[in-house]
């Protein structure tokens, strides 16, 4: 009987058992797509990720990231908890970057030093893309609040760093703990869109050494809310530069997420623009819950 070996983590943690947790998968290269997914269905976390050899190519690992849903491209979180596993279980060593060979392509993450809670793993997704933007009117009826809850003063606006969202700036933190999806209105209207997630944030914070309180929304991929979401962070980083929604550039800011579903996360946020290229960082502590064989 086949044994892989595999490992949770929290990513995005204050402390244990916060965050987004993820099941990484070593030695994955002879199960199927169908098994992957079944495996990740049988995990129940937001994301799985499977390496499929030990050894690089190209100067990356291979890595799938399946939803309970399907398999996506890319994701956050997962690209974080991964290159940690990679550094801490594979390479055993500290070694200041790791490549991860994603569908969407090759991802780099660093490791910066912390005199304290160990190296924090920074990635850096592709550059964004800035899509469709959309109506209060439009959006609305979808949603658990009302248009007098959007932030008008700021696009609602596809974005993409990999995997696209929509960004939806609302007025106050009373709105974004109000918010949701009408999920069959919404899965009914994102069927034919490009995006099919919503990412909704306010500036009001519940600990004042935050900067943004946010909430993730991804019914489409089996999620109906997400702890912590570093694709769709990223492509918020890439926003907050572009509408300069802090009134600067560069930003250096941290976003509170997955409180209302009781996994407290914290995601930093780096961006600039330089020569018309908007730079985006994304990073997050990761800690090491569980390890095991899956049969």
């Amino acid at each position: 009987m086949k044994r892989m070996s595999f490992h949770i983590v929290d990513v995005f943690a204050i402390e244990k058992y916060t965050g987004n947790q993820l099941a990484v998968f070593r030695d994955a290269g002879g199960l199927s797509s169908a098994t992957m997914q079944r495996i990740t269905r049988e995990i129940g976390f937001s994301e799985t990720t499977f390496i499929l050899s030990d050894t690089p190519r190209d100067g990356g690992y291979e890595v799938r990231i399946f939803t309970p849903g399907s398999e996506v491209p890319f994701a956050g979180h997962p690209t974080l908890g991964t290159a940690y596993v990679i550094r801490h279980e594979i390479l055993r060593q500290p070694v200041r970057h790791v490549n991860l060979n994603l569908k969407v392509g090759q991802i780099p993450v660093a490791f910066e030093h912390r005199t304290r809670g160990g190296d924090m793993p920074w990635m850096t997704p592709r550059e964004a893309t800035f899509g469709e933007s959309y109506r209060a009117d439009q959006i609305a009826p979808l949603l658990t609040v009302g248009a007098e809850d959007i932030d008008t003063d700021f696009p609602i606006q596809v974005v993409s760093t990999g995997l696209p969202v929509i960004l939806l700036p609302l007025r106050n933190l009373d709105a974004v703990r109000r918010a949701g999806v009408r999920k069959d209105p919404w899965l009914a209207w994102v069927r034919d869109r490009e995006a099919k997630d919503v990412f909704v944030f306010c500036r009001e914070t519940l600990q004042a050494d935050n900067h943004l309180h946010a909430r993730m929304f991804a019914d489409y991929y089996g999620i109906p809310e997400d702890p912590a979401t570093g694709s769709a962070n990223s492509c918020l980083a890439a926003y907050l530069v572009q509408h300069r929604y802090f009134g600067r550039d560069p930003i250096d800011v941290r976003v509170e997420q997955g409180y209302e579903m009781g996994r407290p996360s914290q995601i930093h946020l780096r961006a600039h623009e330089d020569r018309g290229t908007i730079h985006v960082h994304v990073g997050g502590n990761v800690i090491l819950i569980a390890q095991g064989e899956f049969r």
